[in-house]
């Protein structure tokens, strides 16, 4: 089963392919100042109808941050949606552990429950990405250095 969804294979492609997806229709309303605010006050209201907490006031530089935020997610989405490589799987798989980790932080420090949606699917593409990696590494099988491994 791994290994027919090794980092070179389509089946794994799908996936980069997919999350990238799923981080254009996430992120996109955070690029400019105008969505932002109207995906604010959306995520706070959801929030506070499921007894989560709501989100901050906005500000200028929570603004400034999350369009930087989503601009970027934005334009590295459609690099993987018009032309994944395993290797974008790699470093996307690494990028979901760092959002994962400060998401955890910033639950724990009490931003609003809502984000623990969000943490289960970075989560879920982090694993999903990651582990043909870890597998073809320290597997029996594991494929020496290729045009398909970043380590070359």
């Amino acid at each position: 089963m791994i290994r027919d969804f090794s980092p070179s294979r389509p089946p794994y492609l799908r996936a980069v392919r997919a999350s990238a997806w799923y981080d254009l229709v996430v992120t996109s309303g955070f690029a400019t100042p105008w969505t932002y605010a109207l995906v604010h006050d959306a995520l706070s209201s959801w929030s506070d109808t499921l007894g989560l907490g709501v989100l901050p006031q906005l500000d200028p530089m929570q603004t400034l941050y999350a369009n930087l935020m989503g601009s970027v997610v934005v334009v590295w989405a459609l690099l993987r949606i018009v032309g994944p490589l395993p290797v974008h799987g790699l470093f996307d798989g690494v990028a979901r552990v760092l959002f994962a980790a400060w998401q955890t932080y910033a639950v724990t420090h009490g931003a609003t429950g809502l984000l623990r949606l969000f943490l289960v699917v970075e989560v879920a593409f982090g694993v999903v990405q990651l582990m043909p990696w870890w597998h073809m590494r320290k597997g029996p099988l594991a494929a020496p250095p290729g045009p398909h491994t970043p380590w070359n």
